[in-house]
């Protein structure tokens, strides 16, 4: 009689799918979303089939799709948790919706290097202009959330232009998105640059650096 199989052990083709999706973070964050060969990515998977990313995901895309998802739970649940918070706070209170975006990113960062290169990738995605990605992108992002907290932040901003708001917004996103990345990279390296701060420290730094570029005199 052959042994019961154990429903938790992953059969060979999700094996294949898990190695193919942390070869593709790793690639993706390096290189870049649209520059990563796809064959590149399949051989740092052990794979030596030259297709093996279209048979598991179908495209680059969605590969793409699912390396978004697997932190889609983490990233907007947190967003929204500090935003509930942030909704109870005065209307001109700038710093506690910047949160939301500074923690997520930072706890997620924290986590390892899955976590840092997601973020390098989710700031690619966030300066080349997401609404013009693919469908299937465009959907997994804003699972991920962060639109919500848009709108708060907009409110919550000192008159200023349109114009200026839009630039201010996505400079600032990219620069923690990436402040984020970098230090969960530098508490890899064996030999530190410097004495990192803790994770409370390096937030509220963050976060009052960040609110500082969005509330700065127009000129």
């Amino acid at each position: 009689m052959a042994a019961p199989t154990d429903p938790t052990t992953p059969t060979p083709g999700e094996e294949t799918r898990r190695r193919l999706v942390d070869s593709g973070l790793r690639e993706f964050a390096e290189r870049g979303v649209h520059a990563a060969s796809l064959l590149d990515i399949g051989r740092r998977a052990g794979q030596r089939n030259r297709g093996a990313v279209h048979y598991h995901f179908g495209s680059r895309e969605g590969l793409l799709v699912a390396i978004i998802e697997e932190q889609v739970a983490l990233i907007a649940d947190r967003e929204r948790e500090l935003l509930a918070s942030a909704r109870t706070r005065p209307d001109n209170d700038l710093p506690s919706v910047v949160e939301a975006f500074v923690r997520p990113a930072v706890e997620l960062a924290d986590q390892g290097w899955r976590g840092s290169c997601y973020l390098v990738i989710l700031c690619e995605l966030v300066e080349d202009q997401p609404l013009s990605a693919h469908p299937d992108v465009v959907e997994a992002l804003q699972r991920a959330g962060g639109y919500e907290a848009y709108q708060l932040l907009e409110r919550r901003m000192p008159p200023m232009p349109d114009q200026v708001r839009a630039e201010r917004m996505s400079l600032t996103t990219s620069f923690i998105l990436r402040a984020s990345a970098d230090r969960a990279r530098a508490a890899e390296r064996t030999t530190p640059t410097r004495s990192p701060l803790t994770t409370e420290a390096f937030i509220a730094n963050l976060v009052s650096m960040a609110t500082a570029m969005l509330a700065a005199p127009v000129t």
